[in-house]
């Protein structure tokens, strides 16, 4: 695509990029703050992550529909490593260079190979961030600061109004006249009503929200604002533990950036692919931006990505609205920011976490056979016991096995004809994976018996050639005769597939 192509593509629909760019703001602007302070930072260092996540990226990717900022999967490598390093300001120095090895990343066109993770572990993946949105949203939306064991005692009545009628709201919303305006936003709408009716609660004690059910932005101007901001040390450029932790920041916020890609693909409702080599150049320069501004590592973001889609955005027109609006907020309307309940931008994300985990979803994969859906729902389980990357590594790694245990069945066929000859054919190619398959199919051949092996039109590679030498090689004292046809097993020493 070209430059003018490019822009025109950028700006093809900004009724929609607009509005959800908007809705997409009121979602990210409590997560940046929620995920730095679970890190143990500045909230302002959650966002200056959304702010250079949601301005930087857009203008450099080519992904229409993702949305970057700081991710909830990195909080326990920033948490554990400032505390090992001692200081914000040398973790920053280590997220810089971090976005430099994703840059370089890019350069040498490595995104390909996110494409090796299996479609049932995507899957799982956006199911489990599903479940995790609602499971952490649940509280908030009952207004609860704790987790979902503190609900009974810090039950709220005032905030679970807000969430009710908010919830109402966005699943009525088509039922209702307002739906035919297009310019309106049914995120949008709940947050001004609920806003309105926390004000009105104010006069009634058993219904008032507390402060800390408010979105919470720190007040001040930009000069403010600057001064607060924590600086990378520039001395510790040349640490060992720096460039170590620069290196799996790299790592895992690239494989969480393009597994999301992947992601947010399956929901794009345009069907159009991201170049995932062009997105680790985008991450890498935000990454390396927003260290140098004070800012968390930036991640492409599965949430923000949905709330993007589940308002009707279109184009990367739609992450930059929402970036420039972070920028805006947190300079100029702090304190009008801090009227929004966090109830009702816990039901936008509730519903943005019950359509990741549609339960048509989990149907859909139990139809597939076992082969689908253990790795599906093994993957769901591992990313809520341990976390996001892990998660995805247990998948994959129990998607492979599948694999290699499908691979096992079928590669030969062994019958017997009606002259007593036993006939093992190759149905697909041999190679080192297949030979579990291969191994009990030789095992069934009995002694005394003629066996004709067939491998036309089939590849054989070295590790099958060697175990079928080493069959040959033993079928001589069990009075084994054996045949090849289509198998030329020159150089295979006997017993070396062994």
């Amino acid at each position: 695509m070209n430059t003018s192509q490019d822009i025109k593509a950028f700006f093809s629909y900004p009724r929609q990029d607009f509005v959800a760019g908007i809705v997409v703001f009121l979602v990210a602007l409590p997560l940046c703050l929620g995920i730095a302070i679970a890190s143990g930072v500045s909230p302002l260092s959650g966002l200056v992550a959304g702010i250079v996540g949601g301005i930087v990226v857009p203008l450099i990717s080519r992904s229409p529909l993702s949305v970057s900022g700081p991710a909830a999967g990195l909080i326990s490598i920033v948490l554990m490593e400032v505390d090992r390093l001692g200081t914000i300001e040398r973790f920053l120095t280590a997220v810089i260079l971090a976005g430099a090895i994703q840059f370089l990343f890019g350069v040498f066109r490595t995104g390909k190979y996110a494409s090796l993770v299996p479609s049932s572990v995507i899957k799982g993946m956006l199911a489990a961030i599903g479940i995790t949105i609602v499971i952490k949203q649940a509280p908030v939306a009952l207004g609860v600061s704790g987790g979902l064991s503190d609900i009974s005692a810090g039950f709220a009545v005032g905030p679970t109004i807000i969430t009710v009628l908010s919830l109402i709201m966005l699943y009525g919303w088509k039922r209702t006249p307002l739906a035919k305006f297009a310019l309106l936003s049914p995120a949008l709408v709940l947050v001004v009503v609920s806003s309105v009716l926390a004000m009105i609660f104010r006069n009634v004690p058993s219904l008032a929200l507390t402060p800390s059910q408010f979105v919470d932005v720190p007040l001040g101007g930009f000069k403010e604002l600057a001064n607060a901001l924590p600086r990378p040390d520039f001395g510790a450029f040349m640490d060992k533990d720096i460039w170590i932790l620069a290196g799996t920041i790299a790592i895992v916020a690239s494989i969480e950036t393009l597994l999301s890609l992947q992601a947010v693909d399956r929901l794009d409702p345009l069907q159009r692919q991201s170049p995932p080599n062009r997105e680790l150049l985008a991450q890498g320069i935000a990454n390396s931006l927003s260290g140098f501004l004070g800012g968390l590592p930036v991640t492409s973001v599965i949430v923000r990505s949905g709330a993007n889609i589940s308002a009707g955005g279109r184009e990367r027109l739609s992450a930059l609205v929402h970036g420039l609006l972070l920028l805006i907020a947190v300079v100029f309307a702090g304190t009008a920011l801090n009227l929004i309940p966090l109830a009702c931008l816990a039901a936008v994300l509730i519903q943005v976490g019950l359509n990741l985990a549609k339960p048509s979803l989990f149907r859909s994969q139990a139809k597939l056979g076992a082969m689908q859906f253990l790795p599906f729902a093994l993957t769901i389980a591992a990313v809520l016991g341990l976390d996001l990357l892990k998660g995805v590594i247990v998948g994959t790694v129990i998607g492979v096995l599948f694999v290699l245990h499908q691979n096992c069945k079928g590669v030969v066929k062994v019958t017997t004809e009606e002259d007593g000859v036993v006939r093992m054919r190759f149905r697909r190619d041999g190679t080192f994976l297949s030979k579990p398959g291969i191994l009990m199919a030789l095992e069934s051949i009995k002694d005394d018996t003629t066996v004709e092996i067939v491998a036309t039109g089939e590849f054989l590679d070295q590790d099958v050639k060697e175990m079928l030498a080493g069959f040959i090689h033993s079928a001589r004292t069990r009075n084994i005769k054996v045949h090849l046809v289509d198998v030329d097993l020159q150089g295979a020493a006997a017993g070396g597939g062994h």
